[in-house]
């Protein structure tokens, strides 16, 4: 059963979101915490061969003004070395990019209602914020 992905990429962790296999529902997968590109990149592997993945939909954080700053332009220097991974190894899949602006904003304000403490919140954060920019994509389409 096929499935998209997201990402949330940050400095220290990538938020990991999936689909269902009718591509209506994303759910919150998992937290990778960072430690250097080549692991990060077999992470991900590893759950695009056990999920299906046959999509990546990646949040592109954007400042206010529609504008690219630092941070975008590292996610978007991550999906560059993704996308050569992935040739690298044999797989094609498309990868697109998604407005993530407020994403993590709003997945904040659901674990602050759900009163989730702040060192939990930490820890899901970005899973939160990838279902966010899943689900984005998946209403969109």
């Amino acid at each position: 059963m096929n499935r998209y992905m997201a990402l949330d990429v940050g400095d220290r962790t990538i938020g990991v979101a999936i689909s269902d296999p009718l591509f209506i529902m994303a759910s919150g997968h998992s937290t990778i915490f960072r430690e250097n590109l080549e692991k990060d990149l077999e992470i991900l592997k590893d759950i695009i061969v056990k999920e299906s993945i046959i999509k990546i939909v990646v949040g592109l954080p954007k400042n206010m003004n529609n504008t690219v700053g630092p941070q975008g332009e590292k996610v978007l220097s991550f999906v560059e070395d993704l996308k050569i991974f992935l040739k690298d190894n044999n797989f094609e899949i498309e990868i697109v990019m998604q407005d993530e602006r407020l994403t993590t904003v709003s997945a904040e304000r659901i674990l602050i209602e759900g009163n989730m403490s702040r060192k939990n919140r930490k820890k899901v954060i970005d899973k939160v914020a990838a279902t966010y920019i899943l689900q984005s994509y998946l209403d969109r389409k």
